[in-house]
């Protein structure tokens, strides 16, 4: 008790939410700036384990293989720094950079002192809409949040590099949303649904009469965008007679319509993504160096969803979210059998894949719950589909020679399989999910063919 007294008196000089954390994970006290930051009272938290108020698990955050700067301080760090999902009284998730501090008392008893600086709320007013969020909570999805907020904070120009499906839109959307800009336009523009006779028309607009159809003005999208952003997805498709465009405009803010004289001014900021490498594009000749360094003051990555497979069962739900439910019927979920498969996929399209994934397994399931034989069945199908087609298949193999007389009978394809499968089991020592891995299939499929060749 006089430990706790000794804490809440000196937690009180910090401004910051700040929380102290014992050996057995148990909160030991909260400041006033927590209870308001969090909307908890310090009697509804001190006593409970942190890894469940604060983060909802089961079980401590190493063990879902989250950074956590308990154990590094109880191993005899003095300070150690991560990114994580902080959930407040209302449940709602806050992504914050926890500082966490060596404490020791008089009687030289060791504890956890957390700080907590938070980057972002998971679903701000500004963003709540009808279609995905951003979801995620694992250290690459909120090392991306960090930057993003950072490049939100500044005026700079920003480039999203990512692989397709990583949700760059999504991202460049974070970003006006959480910047000075937030009130005014969000405007995006698909560079490669342009032309180059188009460009100038679609961005910087046109006059009446400018060209054959043109039957009255049009406002271009750089104008329309004024004092807000413009987002120009898949910038390294753009042609180069374009880029020289673009780069002039980006440096004075004046441009001229299609037929006009007038100059014109917008006070524009541009924010960029790419599924290339655009250095790699301007050693190659494709992309202006000058626009490049133009427009990639602010580099972020948006990371594929094979490094943050941990964001599955989030990312699913959200999805979902934005389905409607079957017929009478409530909102669809996903099983955890299914959710366990779906981790084991590699999914090259990433989360736009995982999208398509759940909708076809939705329409098909015929219920409100995607089980594990649906997902199967679906990432079968798609797998089918990624396939090439061979129009020239290999010629077969010459036959072997039939056996000598008296030789022993080769073992069958069966045989083979659940042999080199009981060789993968105590390989692993029974672990069903690596032997699965090693053999490219599911875990599913892996206890069909245990149960069939008598394998436990």
């Amino acid at each position: 008790m006089a430990e706790r007294i000794e804490f809440t008196n000196w937690l009180e000089t910090h401004d910051q939410p700040f929380v102290v954390i014992d050996a057995d994970f148990r909160i030991v006290a909260v400041n006033r700036a927590y209870e308001v930051a969090y909307h908890v009272r310090g009697e509804e938290v001190v006593g409970t384990p942190c890894y469940a108020t604060s983060h909802h698990h089961d079980r401590p955050c190493f063990e879902h293989g989250e950074e956590c700067p308990h154990r590094r301080i109880f191993e005899g760090r003095r300070q150690e720094s991560c990114l994580h999902t902080h959930f407040d009284g209302e449940g709602r998730a806050r992504w914050v950079r926890v500082t966490g501090h060596r404490l020791t008392t008089r009687e030289g008893a060791v504890y956890l002192g957390e700080g907590l600086c938070e980057i972002a709320s998971q679903e701000p007013a500004a963003v709540e809409k009808a279609g995905p969020r951003m979801v995620g909570r694992s250290p690459a999805f909120l090392a991306m949040v960090e930057r993003l907020q950072r490049a939100a904070a500044t005026a700079s120009p920003v480039l999203i590099q990512g692989e397709t499906g990583t949700g760059k839109e999504l991202a460049a959307s974070f970003i006006h949303a959480h910047s000075s800009r937030r009130d005014r336009p969000f405007i995006c523009l698909d560079c490669t649904t342009l032309t180059e006779s188009l460009f100038e028309s679609e961005v910087f607009g046109h006059e009446r009469g400018a060209f054959t159809g043109s039957v009255a003005a049009r406002t271009g999208l750089f104008e329309l965008a004024d004092g807000g952003t413009l987002f120009l997805d898949e910038i390294g498709e753009m042609p180069l007679a374009m880029q020289a465009k673009l780069l002039r405009v980006l440096e004075t803010h004046e441009f001229r319509r299609v037929g006009g004289d007038t100059v014109r001014r917008a006070d524009v900021r541009v924010v960029c993504a790419t599924n290339r490498s655009l250095w790699s594009c301007v050693r190659q000749g494709t992309f202006r160096e000058d626009l490049y360094y133009r427009i990639a003051c602010f580099t972020i990555h948006a990371p594929p969803l094979r490094e943050r497979l941990e964001d599955i069962p989030l990312l699913a739900a959200e999805l979902l979210r934005t389905l409607p439910p079957p017929a009478g019927g409530r909102r669809i979920r996903v099983t955890p059998e299914a959710i366990a498969l779906l981790q084991q996929h590699t999914f090259p399209g990433n989360v736009r894949e995982l999208r398509n994934l759940l909708q076809v397994a939705a329409a098909t399931c015929g219920c409100d719950r995607i089980d594990a034989e649906a997902i199967e069945e679906v990432v079968s199908r798609f797998e089918a589909w990624r396939a090439p087609l061979d129009p020239h298949p290999a010629e077969a193999a010459p036959a072997a020679p039939p056996p000598a007389a008296g030789a022993a009978e080769p073992p069958s394809m069966a045989e083979v399989e659940r042999r080199y499968i009981a060789e993968l089991l105590e390989r692993y020592h029974g672990h069903r999910r690596r032997v699965a891995q090693a053999l490219g299939i599911s875990e599913r499929t892996l206890y069909r063919r245990l149960k069939a060749y008598g394998l436990r």
